[in-house]
């Protein structure tokens, strides 16, 4: 327990350094997205500006459930007490210390779908409550309970804003904990860790019920919450490993080895499959029990415009770790595992894509400058974020108790 500087081959005080082309690449990219977003919104057609509503609420859900990915490993490490990755932690650490920034992205790209341009018309248009109105709709008027207004910005203050709490305040003890040593952030870390996976665990289905499945009222799916945390643990695993392995690359994190990266590439692998099993069983459940009003959301992703991308996303996300992960050598190898991160960020790109789209854009979809343009500037905006959030501390959590077991560390 307490310090372990007797570990003289490693700095124990090395500092990340956010400059030179990281910075650039970074900056560069988020004007490119800045470009590409006003270059939709301020198009004269409605069909586009349609579009890269759609394309904001994409990213900025993808962008915060990667944070909250950051958090949840944060939070899952220290419940279970694990020492294999201490060593690491700082870069889920780094997610998680960003997430009440996502979270307030996410929160105006919300607001503005609901007041400005209605990206969740399907239950929040005019008239669809009112049983004197013609566009009344019994169905959703049924549901009014919970979809409405009032009741959807509240849930989503409450959510986003704990999480961003239990997140920060994670980071925090992590942090005071290199200064002051000994157990105590760490046994407040443990219980306050424990808490946020409750919460977490019973409101992060709900959260997706209202930011995604609310795109389409008809429709539900009481399985759809458990799709959507494995779609958001899998990206966050993905972007953990990819920051890692260029950290690696670029020099820092030497205790870091390839038993650690095994690690994550069996998390990876496995959560992979769950995500492939939810995705099947929902897949399954509706496909053979014939139901009209849900069959509805297969009907619309089997249209020319999304049938290849509804099939390349079952390929990209389950056959490719499947086939790629499966061995033990290619989760030790650094680029092995960088390309296998890095193909599953985009397939789970794809996999949100095809979750938001059918439901808020409605006719002549288009794929182009908007939706690749808004993804390179969100990407530059996390990379920017994290990166230089990475910078502010020592690489190394020097006083957790469990390093030198995870500086030991063989599988």
């Amino acid at each position: 327990m307490g310090t372990h500087n007797h570990h003289h081959d490693y700095n124990f005080s090395e500092q990340y350094t956010f400059a030179g082309t990281a910075k650039v690449i970074s900056l560069v990219a988020i004007v490119l997205g800045i470009a590409a977003i006003a270059f939709g919104m301020l198009s004269s057609e409605h069909i586009i500006v349609e579009r890269t509503y759609a394309n904001l609420l994409l990213m900025g859900y993808y962008f915060t459930c990667v944070c909250a990915a950051g958090a949840f490993f944060v939070a899952l490490q220290l419940v279970t007490q694990s020492a294999w990755s201490a060593g690491l932690i700082r870069i889920p650490q780094a997610m998680a210390s960003i997430l009440p920034i996502a979270s307030l992205v996410l929160l105006v790209i919300v607001g503005l779908g609901l007041y400005t341009h209605n990206l969740y018309h399907h239950w929040n248009a005019d008239g669809l409550m009112d049983p004197n109105s013609p566009n009344y709709d019994a169905l959703v008027a049924g549901k009014q309970a919970f979809l409405n207004v009032p009741g959807f910005l509240i849930r989503q203050i409450l959510f986003m804003g704990s999480y961003s709490i239990f997140a920060f305040i994670l980071a925090k003890l992590s942090y005071n904990e290199d200064l002051e040593g000994g157990l105590t952030s760490y046994k407040k870390g443990f219980k306050l860790s424990a808490i946020f996976l409750v919460v977490f665990g019973f409101t992060t289905p709900i959260w997706s019920f209202d930011t995604i499945m609310s795109l389409e009222a008809h429709w539900f799916s009481t399985m759809f919450g458990w799709y959507n945390f494995a779609a958001m643990w899998v990206s966050g695993l993905c972007v953990i490993t990819v920051i890692l392995i260029l950290l690696k690359k670029a020099g820092y994190m030497a205790w870091v080895n390839e038993n650690h990266l095994h690690d994550l590439g069996k998390l990876i692998f496995g959560f992979s499959i769950f995500w492939t099993y939810v995705w099947f069983a929902q897949f399954m459940l509706i496909y053979y029990s014939n139901i009209p009003e849900e069959t509805v959301y297969f009907y619309k992703r089997f249209e020319p415009e999304y049938k290849l991308w509804f099939w390349l996303s079952i390929v990209i996300n389950f056959v490719a770790p499947l086939l790629l992960l499966v061995d033990r050598d290619l989760k030790r190898k650094q680029n092995a595992m960088l390309f296998v991160a890095i193909l599953l960020l985009c397939g789970h790109w794809l996999d949100y894509y095809i979750m938001i789209m059918p439901g808020t854009v409605d006719t002549e979809r288009g794929f182009g400058v908007i939706e690749v343009g808004t993804a390179i500037g969100f990407v530059g905006l996390f990379t920017f974020l994290v990166m230089n959030k990475l910078s502010k501390h020592a690489l190394v959590p020097k006083n957790h108790p469990f390093l030198d077991e995870s500086l030991h560390h063989q599988i």
